[in-house]
C-alpha cells in the first residue's frame, strides 16, 4: 500500500483494482451466503404468508358464501314466521266473529228463555189472580145473592153454579166488549 500511495496521485473517479477485486470477492461471498442461506429462508417464509393469506382469502370467501345462505334461511324464515302471524290474526279474526255470534245466539237464546218464562209467570199469575178473584167475587156474589133472594145460599153446589153463571156473563160481556174494540 505503500507503494501505491508513493505513486501519482490517482484520479477519484478511477477505483483502484485490488480493491475491485476485493469488493467484487467480499460481494460474492454475502451473495452466495444470501443466496444459499437467507434467500431460502425470506422465500420459505413469504410463501407460507402467501399460502395463509390465500387460505384466508378462502376461507374469508367461504364464511362469506355460508353467511350469505344462513342469511337466506334468515329471511326465509323471517318471511314464513310473518306470513304464519298473518295467518295467525285472520285465524283469530275468524274465531273472535265466530265466538261473537255465537254469543249473540246465546244472549238471544237467553232472552228468548226469560221472556217465555215471564210470559209463563205472568199467566199463572193472572190464572192465580182469577182464580182468587172468582173466590173472592163468588163469596160475595153469594153473600149478596142470599141477602137479596132472603135465604141462605149455603149449599156448596148451588153456590158454585150461581157463581160460575155469574162469571161466565161477565167475561162474555168482557169478551164482546173487547170484540167492538
Amino acid at each position: 500500500m505503500l507503494h501505491l500511495a508513493a505513486e501519482e496521485p490517482q484520479s477519484p473517479l478511477l477505483p483502484v483494482w485490488p480493491e475491485i477485486l476485493i469488493g467484487l470477492i467480499a460481494f460474492g461471498i454475502v451473495f452466495f451466503v444470501f443466496a444459499k442461506k437467507l434467500l431460502p429462508t425470506i422465500n420459505t417464509v413469504l410463501e407460507e404468508r402467501r399460502e395463509a393469506i390465500e387460505g384466508g382469502m378462502e376461507k374469508a370467501e367461504s364464511a362469506k358464501i355460508e353467511a350469505e345462505s344462513v342469511l337466506e334461511q334468515y329471511k326465509a324464515q323471517l318471511a314464513e314466521a310473518r306470513h304464519e302471524a298473518a295467518r295467525l290474526r285472520q285465524e283469530a279474526t275468524e274465531q273472535g266473529t265466530a265466538i261473537i255470534q255465537e254469543m249473540k245466539a246465546e244472549g238471544q237464546r237467553q232472552r228468548e228463555e226469560i221472556i217465555a218464562a215471564g210470559h209463563a209467570q205472568i199467566e199463572a199469575d193472572r190464572k192465580a189472580a182469577a182464580a182468587a178473584l172468582r173466590q173472592d167475587v163468588g163469596k160475595l156474589a153469594t153473600d149478596l145473592a142470599g141477602k137479596l133472594v132472603g135465604e141462605s145460599l149455603e149449599d156448596h153446589a148451588r153456590q158454585s153454579r150461581t157463581i160460575d153463571r155469574f162469571l161466565d156473563s161477565i167475561e162474555d160481556g168482557a169478551s164482546k166488549a173487547e170484540a167492538t174494540r
